[in-house]
């Protein structure tokens, strides 16, 4: 039981990760419907174009971030606009084909240009031990788990707080009758696939200063994602948060008791008992299981 606390902070840590890299995805499947398999990809991008920026550009740590997002924000809009708007409304399996063959090509394209060798982003930050008690934490984690709640609060304020998050939920509760309304809804899925595409990058960079940034990593990346969704619930922002976290524990526990080298069979197993028992998600609310 000593050996507890830790295994606690290590999920809330991972699980804080997990819960960052899974909005985007949330986003864009519950606003547009789109299964987006390219998350992963996406990811990764954040994460090379965060290495080549602090790198190559001298850039620091969070103007690297910032040209991040904005950069990924404005091809996440383009894949939208010349992509997916074209197989909008054509049912669900035009989109999965469709990000399935740019996940394919993102990562060729990647592999290509960087090679497959790990790239490190230097962070701002030392990798020096904090201890709290008998629970140890390095300072490089406590600040990536902290720019994750700014960056998660951000999202969140954005969605909530500003008219074009009014005119997200709108679209998102009923695309006709925000027409009707005067919202361009071809402009808020353009906008919001280039929010989810943002955030996707910005985790990879963060994550990438934790971690390393690799080509081959948006595979993990999107399978984590779809877990973490699943167990919130679909388009669920605050689902995402909690599944993410949900995970981050599970996957502590079950590596710290049972095996790290099975650890990832763990969410495969409680996604499974969620779609059986709770397709709707483990904290989908009663007008969303509607």
């Amino acid at each position: 039981m000593d050996f507890f606390p830790q295994l606690l902070a290590n999920g809330l840590v991972t699980g804080s990760f997990y819960a960052l890299s899974a909005l985007g995805l949330t986003l864009i499947l519950g606003l547009m419907r789109v299964v987006n398999f390219a998350h992963g990809e996406l990811y990764m991008l954040g994460g090379v174009m965060g290495w080549w920026a602090t790198t190559y550009l001298g850039l620091d740590f969070f103007s690297g971030l910032a040209l991040v997002a904005i950069t990924m924000a404005a091809f996440g809009w383009l894949i939208d606009r010349f992509l997916i708007e074209r197989i909008r409304g054509q049912g669900e399996e035009a989109g999965i084909l469709l990000t399935i063959g740019l996940s394919i090509f993102l990562a060729n394209t990647a592999l290509l240009v960087v090679g497959t060798a790990p790239l490190k982003i230097e962070s701002p930050v030392a990798s020096g031990p904090l201890f709290f008690g008998p629970v140890v934490v390095t300072k490089l984690r406590l600040f990536a788990v902290a720019v994750c709640a700014v960056l998660i609060l951000g999202a969140y304020l954005l969605i909530q707080k500003t008219r074009l998050g009014r005119a997200m939920r709108a679209t998102f509760q009923d695309p006709m009758a925000a027409q009707l309304a005067g919202i361009k809804t071809a402009n808020i899925y353009a906008c919001t696939f280039a929010l989810g595409s943002a955030i996707a990058a910005m985790a990879g960079m963060l994550l990438g200063s934790v971690y390393s940034a690799q080509v081959a990593i948006g595979g993990v990346v999107s399978m984590k994602a779809f877990v973490v969704v699943i167990l919130g619930g679909m388009g669920s922002f605050a689902g995402a948060i909690l599944g993410g976290l949900v995970l981050g524990l599970a996957e502590a526990i079950w590596g710290g008791y049972i095996a790290t080298g099975w650890v990832d069979i763990i969410g495969f197993a409680i996604v499974i008992l969620t779609l059986v028992f709770r397709p709707y998600g483990l904290f989908s609310k009663r007008a969303e299981r509607a």
